[in-house]
């Protein structure tokens, strides 16, 4: 049985203080461009496994961050005697990074290989975007003697995370390590490695090291030519370290002859160009130059042996680094766009510590600014479109869509745990293709983002958009179980039920919430509205919805919006056999503990509701007079409380003089002295009067006539 050798680079697993979110020392993170240099392959340490074993092409068969199975563990044994509360912590809590890194920190410690697998699996799947970890692993595992399982480690995570530089560089020198390199199969296997590398993150910033590691395998195979090709590739690349690549291609092109460097087609076509050059120096045709040269007369370019003489090959390496150079200074010109942005991001990789406002603003401008480079490089003149349109290898164009797709994959590593970055990930998606949005949803809701709502919502309305019902139905029961409780979760089901015709599972939807939610009252009365509206719009059930309400309102009678939906459904019905129902539903309103404000509202829509629709007078006069003892039992001591006590005589003498002033205007209807049984209400009702005509009562504030008109009811004294 192999115990887990505590090794340095294993060992810096500590505090979520001393470390980074991907398992790494914070001091070396922010230093990747220098962490990992290039280890050539041991001889003595080569494996003898075949080439074809295990590569980058079981990534579209391997599914990502799935934990091992357990059969395939080796059984060591009772697990550390620890082990279990470690892993119920962490799996009570997985938001936790904490619990996580403790469980992963002791499993080290303990040196267990079976505790060690399963807690990393489960780790990974969480956190997928921790590279540090996934290198940890591969490590693990090779120092066990199971280099398949090593790579297939490295295969998952570079599944989860391609753009990760350091995983890629890992993966290849674990490669580099364990197969036999005097095989042909495994230095092609190594070279399509690497191209697979290059094309998932050689657009990447920080890439730099990626593409001088492919450099110097080339040469160490003695393959100058495959060299020369990589350099080229990464001279039209934006990167940090732009101009050491730049340095090390001319090293190369003044150091070997440009037939040992150029394949047969680019030597052939710069050798005419040294030609041309020649013989516009010398003011002579060529092709006649050729023909009048004596027979038997050598070409000065060539020597005794066929080769270019030596005065060719400098002038050919001189118009080589020319061309090269016009090369550099576009891609200069891209990198200083660029560095301003880049220079601004000070964490490039993942953490569950938030990020500051500034970081997340830069990023925002960032990727707004790179789509509107991918837009303009559409938007030039014809020529410049050609121009553009002319292919390119591997799609490796300084700007366009696949710089922005890069610059967002790099966004949503340093920031996975933010719903705005995937959203508008989403939305420039669309505009591409519907599997390719599609795909970034499932990522960021199943993945990064299990408990934020907001991206679920969107991921259901996306697919109901396209017509996937059943899958919208889905992820929105789905969001409801991890997340139980959100009233917006529910009543979009309810929404998307109600779309699709099922009146019934709506109902339900929303007959169920109301019964769960009888612990709150506050919610309780919120679905209780809900599911009254469902049942008296769409169901067309009044008895069912009037039922909803009161068995609602008996939980909460203190609940004014309860009373108010009850009374619109009663005013709604028919007013000539209605008119109990509204004049119960006031009743019970105004016998509620309801405020003093709410009861003046709920009595005054009584009073026009009777003066409106009331069959006879007698209704109307029991309205008004109800009416008038609300307003004298509690109608000044609101007011008052409104407006407040005030001793400044000053302003009780402006008020004075505005209400003399306002009782000198014509009345809109002919006066009328009170009745003698009611007394003199004409100042007190007069002054109810204008504060029922306030703008906030609108829906009533059309009814001009002040309301002691009812006065004319009584007879003069």
């Amino acid at each position: 049985m192999t115990s887990l050798d505590l090794s340095s680079d294993m060992a810096a697993e500590g505090t979520e203080e001393e470390l980074s979110g991907n398992g790494e020392m914070e001091n070396s993170a922010e230093e990747l461009g220098d962490s990992e240099p290039f280890v050539p392959p041991n001889p003595e340490s080569q494996a003898s496994e075949e080439a074809g074993s295990t590569g980058m092409e079981g990534v579209e068969t391997t599914a990502p961050y799935m934990p091992a199975v357990e059969g395939e563990e080796e059984d060591e044994g009772e697990l550390p005697v620890d082990f279990e509360r470690l892993w119920k912590a962490a799996h009570d809590n997985p938001q936790d990074f904490t619990s996580w890194t403790d469980l992963l920190q002791y499993c080290e410690q303990e040196g267990h290989m079976t505790a060690s697998r399963r807690s990393l699996n489960a780790f990974l799947e969480r956190y997928p975007l921790c590279y540090g970890y996934w290198k940890k692993f591969a490590d693990m595992e090779r120092r066990a003697g199971n280099n398949v399982k090593a790579e297939e480690v490295c295969v998952r995570g570079l599944k989860a995370i391609p753009l990760s530089v350091d995983l890629w560089i890992h993966y290849i020198n674990l490669l580099l390590g364990t197969l036999n390199m005097n095989l042909p199969e495994s230095t092609q296997r190594i070279r399509s490695v690497f191209e697979e590398a290059v094309d998932a993150a050689g657009m990447e910033w920080h890439s730099d090291r990626l593409w001088d590691l492919y450099a110097e395998w080339e040469k160490e195979q003695g393959n100058l030519k495959a060299m020369t090709v990589v350099y080229d590739r990464i001279l039209k690349m934006p990167t940090q370290l732009y101009r050491g690549h730049f340095d090390k291609l001319k090293t190369h092109i003044t150091s070997n002859p440009p037939l040992d460097i150029l394949s047969s087609e680019e030597y052939q076509n710069l050798r005419e160009e040294y030609k041309q050059s020649q013989a516009q120096g010398e003011g002579s045709n060529p092709t006649e130059e050729e023909e009048e040269r004596p027979p038997g007369e050598e070409n000065p370019a060539d020597t005794d042996d066929g080769k270019d003489s030596e005065e060719a090959v400098q002038k050919m390496q001189e118009l080589l680094l020319a061309n090269m150079e016009k090369i550099f200074q576009d891609n200069e010109a891209e990198v200083r766009k660029r560095w301003t942005f880049e220079d601004a991001i000070k964490r490039p990789y993942f953490h569950v510590k938030p990020l500051d406002k500034a970081q997340l603003k830069g990023w925002h401008v960032y990727l707004d600014w790179e789509m509107a480079e991918s837009r303009g490089a559409h938007d030039g003149t014809a020529e410049e479109e050609e121009e553009q349109s002319a292919p390119k290898p591997d799609g490796e164009g300084v700007s366009g869509h696949k710089r922005v797709l890069v610059l967002f994959e790099r966004c949503l590593i340093a920031c996975a745990l933010y719903e705005e970055f995937w959203i508008k990930y989403v939305h420039y998606l669309e505009q591409h293709g519907v599997e390719e949005a599609r795909s970034a949803f499932k990522k960021a809701c199943e993945i990064h983002l299990p408990y934020k709502h907001t991206s679920h919502i969107q991921w259901a309305t996306f697919e109901e958009r396209q017509g996937n019902f059943t899958e919208a139905q889905r992820i929105l029961e789905a969001l409801e179980q991890t997340t139980p409780g959100l009233a917006v979760v529910r009543l979009r089901r309810v929404g998307l039920e109600r779309r699709l015709g099922h009146l019934d599972r709506a109902e339900s939807l929303l007959t169920d919430a109301v019964e769960q939610s009888k612990e709150n009252p506050q919610l309780h009365a919120f679905y209780s509205i809900k599911l009254a509206r469902l049942l008296l719009k769409l169901g067309k059930n009044t008895a069912r919805a009037r039922s909803v309400l009161q068995e609602a309102i008996e939980l909460s009678p203190d609940n004014s919006k309860l009373h108010l939906n009850l009374l619109e459904l009663e005013v709604s019905g028919d007013p000539r056999t209605n008119g109990a129902g509204v004049q119960q539903c006031i009743s019970r309103a105004l016998e509620a503990p309801l405020s003093p404000r709410t009861k003046i509202l709920f009595s005054q829509r009584g009073l026009q509701f009777a003066e409106d629709f009331g069959t006879t007078i007698q209704s109307v006069l029991t309205m008004y007079e109800d009416h008038q003892k609300l307003l004298k039992e509690i109608g000044p001591k609101k007011r008052g409380a409104e407006n407040g006590d005030s001793d400044d005589q000053e302003k009780v003498s402006r008020t004075d003089d505005s209400s003399a002033g306002a009782q000198t205007a014509p009345p809109t209807v002919p006066p009328v002295p009170p009745p003698p049984m009611m007394g003199d209400m004409s100042g007190s009702y007069g002054s109810y009067s204008s504060w029922y005509q306030q703008p906030q009562y609108g829906g009533y504030g059309g009814y001009q006539n002040p309301w002691n008109q009812y006065n004319q009811y009584y007879p003069p004294s």
